[in-house]
């Protein structure tokens, strides 16, 4: 089922270049050129995503965003602003929104936003992003790594935690493959257990209730190019057993077929999971453990590059004054002594996002550290270590630590998984599982 988006902007032919943009990637688009329309048709359908205008002929995007907190209804709100109405983006950040754009909007940007949003199944990249050089010599010798391994058609496995890059990594070794297919990435944490093997190798007319047509998968999709599956660890054993078949015969076959096709495909998988102790409590096969890791990248935590910290963040800063138009001048001694002593635990990601919430927040050219702390659910002051989370394992020890965790970052999921070291989609389905709201 598509992913349904609310567009609410009073500039019609923005609102449908919007729509079509959205649609073209995949997603159901409705819109609305003022709020009591736009209200109506949140009563009417179930959005999973709302990108509002700020300012509209009648009613406004703030009083839209307070009505949806009201009606406690959870949906990504996003808003959109003009140079000029910054400062009401400022308040939409702190009634809730989860982010916002600056006018003019670009394809791009927009794009990139919903994808985060959604994290979908499958994206195809068609070039790597324009990124930050940095000098860590870990960083230096992963990338070392990676153009060594490039050519060849080795499976490569690269482990680190949330936010330290291993799609990146992965597009590189790809770019510098000399394969001309696509570079298709999955995230394997959201594929539905009962689709997954359809989703990976196709499915013939018929082969199930459902299945209407032929369609291709992920393997046909990237044919001549590269396999990324993100989040390899949540992958279900039975999946696992199918995958390791095609990484040992290089063949596969469509569900509903008799016949095997070539999977000329280069495989590279990441996690964020202790692989081994997954071994151990039999959720993940180890006889594909070695087959994935023919060569093995370990990503450095940005807690380990200490001196990529305020180049980034500099990188970051010059990047989103330039998007916002708002004219920064660097850091104060005190955010920056903050900015290198906190730890990062959500690493470059959540550097990112720190600074581009202190730009739009900060009134001042020298962003301070009240900017950097700025609608965040973690002190950045905080610096003594997080103590460690045992790993879940029983029901009860589990419904537990998950209320704890979520109590503890006053309900903030993203944060609350990476606290008990889990993913984010293993987390959603566990609250489900024992009824968590």
């Amino acid at each position: 089922m598509k992913q349904k988006v609310l567009i609410v902007e009073d500039n019609i032919s923005l609102s449908q270049r919007q729509k079509d943009w959205l649609e073209q990637a995949g997603y159901d688009v409705m819109t609305a050129m003022r709020e009591p329309a736009a209200r109506a048709l949140i009563r009417k359908h179930r959005f999973d995503f709302i990108l509002s205008d700020v300012r509209l002929p009648e009613g406004d995007g703030i009083s839209l965003l307070e009505w949806l907190t009201k009606e406690k209804k959870d949906i990504p709100f996003i808003v959109t602003t003009e140079y000029g109405s910054i400062p009401d983006a400022v308040r939409a950040i702190k009634l809730g929104a989860k982010d916002y754009l600056p006018k003019p909007v670009h394809r791009e940007h927009l794009l990139e936003l919903a994808e985060e949003i959604f994290r979908p199944l499958a994206t195809v990249r068609t070039k790597p992003k324009d990124l930050f050089r940095r000098t860590c010599p870990k960083i230096l010798e992963v990338e070392r790594y990676a153009r060594i391994v490039a050519p060849s058609d080795m499976s490569v496995l690269i482990l680190g935690a949330n936010g330290t890059g291993k799609e990146s990594v992965a597009q590189g070794i790809h770019a510098n493959s000399g394969r001309d297919g696509k570079f298709v990435a999955v995230n394997c944490g959201a594929l539905p257990r009962e689709l997954a093997a359809s989703l990976l190798f196709g499915h013939e007319k018929g082969a199930f209730t459902g299945a209407d047509t032929a369609k291709n998968g992920y393997f046909d999709m990237a044919k001549g190019g590269t396999l990324f599956l993100d989040e390899i660890g949540t992958m279900p054993i039975d999946i696992q057993s199918m995958l390791l078949r095609v990484l040992q015969e290089n063949t596969y076959t469509p569900i509903g077929s008799d016949r095997e096709r070539m999977a000329d495909v280069r495989i590279v998988a990441a996690t964020n999971e202790n692989l081994e102790r997954a071994i151990k409590e039999g959720r993940f096969r180890e006889d594909l453990y070695h087959r994935l890791a023919e060569m093995e990248i370990r990503m450095p935590s940005l807690a380990e590059c200490a001196d990529d910290i305020l180049p980034l963040a500099e990188f970051f800063r010059e990047r989103f004054s330039k998007e916002l138009k708002k004219e920064t001048k660097g850091f104060s001694k005190d955010a920056i002594y903050r900015l290198r002593s906190y730890r990062w635990p959500g690493n470059v990601r959540e550097l990112q996002n720190r600074i581009k919430r202190a730009v739009l927040l900060t009134e001042t050219p020298v962003l301070e550290l009240p900017d950097l702390n700025a609608d965040s659910q973690t002190d950045i002051r905080i610096t003594e270590k997080t103590p460690d989370i045992l790993p879940l394992k029983d029901e009860n020890s589990e419904r537990e630590a998950i209320a704890n965790a979520l109590q503890a970052c006053n309900g903030h999921r993203e944060q609350t998984a990476r606290l008990l070291n889990v993913n984010s989609s293993t987390l959603y389905r566990k609250m489900k599982k024992y009824g968590i709201r």
